[in-house]
């Protein structure tokens, strides 16, 4: 297990922080991860009280948008994803969750993670700190998604700038920020 907490912490330390927020979000996930604290998730749906997410964002280059999910539990609109599981690559999440909750194939745009945020959550399971770790896959908007109705209330396909310009949905409180950042990687 020592491991893939090491794994872990590198993929953290990889990322390049865009803004003061992430720098401190990398920083305290580190130290994190270097207390030997629990950092998966071991029963639904906060123990521990903080714990490692994988998002991943369905990115169409082309179009410059991304597939956003109405998560009916947070209450927002955010990219897919889910629990790292113990002793799991954030890699392998991404796979995973991308099959259960969308059926897409992961093709990742980036190896690692291009954003790292922290946030306690909100809506129907709020009060817990989830660690993110924000993975962008390719995805096209002309195809067709087949969602988990059991998760989410809905998909959407959400241009940059209509993300960056309006407040026209409940998103994630990072959402601004990762778009931003994302506009300079691509």
């Amino acid at each position: 297990m020592n491991d893939i907490r090491e794994t872990i912490a590198k993929i953290i330390c990889d990322i390049v922080p865009v803004d003061e927020i992430e720098r401190n979000h990398r920083k305290d996930a580190l130290e994190w991860i270097a207390s030997g604290a629990e950092i998966f998730r071991v029963a639904k749906p906060d123990i521990p009280p903080k714990h490692l997410i994988s998002y991943f964002a369905v990115v169409d280059v082309k179009r410059s948008s991304l597939l956003l999910v109405d998560h009916i539990k947070a209450e927002l609109w955010l990219p897919a994803g889910g629990h790292v599981e113990p002793g799991e690559h954030p890699g392998t999440t991404v796979e995973r969750e991308s099959m259960e909750e969308l059926g897409l194939e992961s093709n990742f745009i980036f190896d690692v993670p291009c954003l790292i945020t922290q946030m306690t959550t909100v809506g129907k399971t709020a009060g817990h700190t989830d660690v993110s770790l924000w993975y962008v896959i390719k995805g096209n908007a002309n195809d067709p998604i087949e969602y988990e109705k059991r998760e989410f209330n809905g998909v959407r396909w959400f241009s940059f700038d209509e993300i960056l310009d309006s407040d026209i949905a409940p998103f994630d409180p990072h959402m601004h920020r990762f778009v931003s950042k994302l506009k300079t990687l691509l």
